[in-house]
């Protein structure tokens, strides 16, 4: 008989204080925080520049510097979005600028060869000047 008692008390107790902990739950109102810190979305930049340095590892210096030069001036100097994408891919997957045409639509792949020449000048000096491009 002291057994159920005490069961019961218990029992009570732990029904008890299950409700007093959701009444103070739904009072407390948690901090507001960003949609890009919830998700840890990545720093595309940073991004680019970890695909793109193995690439460059043996062939220059300092691969992440290079990497980050042509990042910043392929984003900087393609104002077209998927040019700039396909650009940003090619570089990131070959570590030389690459542009497949199959990664630009048809009406754009006309201005492939136009975006290379506007990005060679730069190109060269990332690689062989980066110490002038930081």
């Amino acid at each position: 008989m002291l057994v159920r008692i005490c069961s019961a008390v218990m029992l009570s107790l732990f029904l008890f204080s299950g409700s007093a902990q959701a009444q103070v739950q739904l009072q407390f109102q948690p901090p507001q925080t960003s949609f890009r810190s919830l998700f840890k979305v990545p720093d595309p930049r940073g991004e680019f520049v970890r695909l793109c340095a193995p690439h460059m590892v043996g062939r220059w210096a300092h691969p992440e510097s290079v990497c980050g030069c042509l990042h910043d001036y392929a984003a900087a100097t393609v104002e077209d979005a998927d040019l700039r994408e396909a650009l940003l891919r090619g570089i990131s997957e070959t570590g030389v600028p690459t542009i497949e045409t199959a990664w630009v639509p048809p009406s754009k792949q006309a201005e492939i060869g136009p975006t290379f020449t506007k990005i060679a000048k730069p190109t060269l000096q990332c690689m062989f000047e980066p110490a002038t491009n930081k």
